[in-house]
């Protein structure tokens, strides 16, 4: 089976990003790293859903926590910050996670803020996304 191209179709407007997120504790996406990582060959970007700046003590305890449940290691260019995430509507079941960096990104597609980290690392869980070079995302909901 061939891999299609994640298309998206059209964006949720912010009403509809705040209804899609109740319940949401947290988004996981893994994605191929660029090809000179060999050390930390998959890109993961943690979506938190709070807008809170989070002291320091808690986003290491988070990103421990992540880390530990998931089996990553190695991370390294970890960003921890709020940034501005749209979501894309398309094919795929869920609605996929967009962390924006590009300001006319920024001005172009409807977003909220999150607390995102964005980091590189390796996992043996993630093998979509370090040997097939797939990009994939998880919700995971509040309990």
């Amino acid at each position: 089976m061939e891999a299609k191209a994640i298309q998206t179709l059209s964006y949720l407007e912010p009403a509809e990003i705040q209804k899609h997120l109740g319940g949401v504790s947290y988004i996981i996406m893994a994605a191929p790293a660029p090809e000179h990582f060999k050390e930390t060959p998959i890109h993961f970007t943690l979506f938190l859903n709070t807008h809170e700046n989070l002291p320091q003590k808690i986003q290491e305890a988070v990103f421990e926590k992540f880390l530990d449940e998931h089996g990553i290691r190695n991370p390294k260019e970890v960003i921890s910050r709020i940034m501005p995430v749209g979501f894309g509507k398309g094919v795929h079941e869920t609605h996929m996670p967009l962390l924006l960096v590009k300001q006319e990104d920024m001005q172009n597609i409807p977003h909220t803020p999150m607390f995102v980290m964005d980091f590189l690392a390796d996992s043996q869980n993630f093998s979509e996304a370090k040997t097939n070079s797939l990009t994939g995302w998880s919700y995971v909901y509040d309990s």
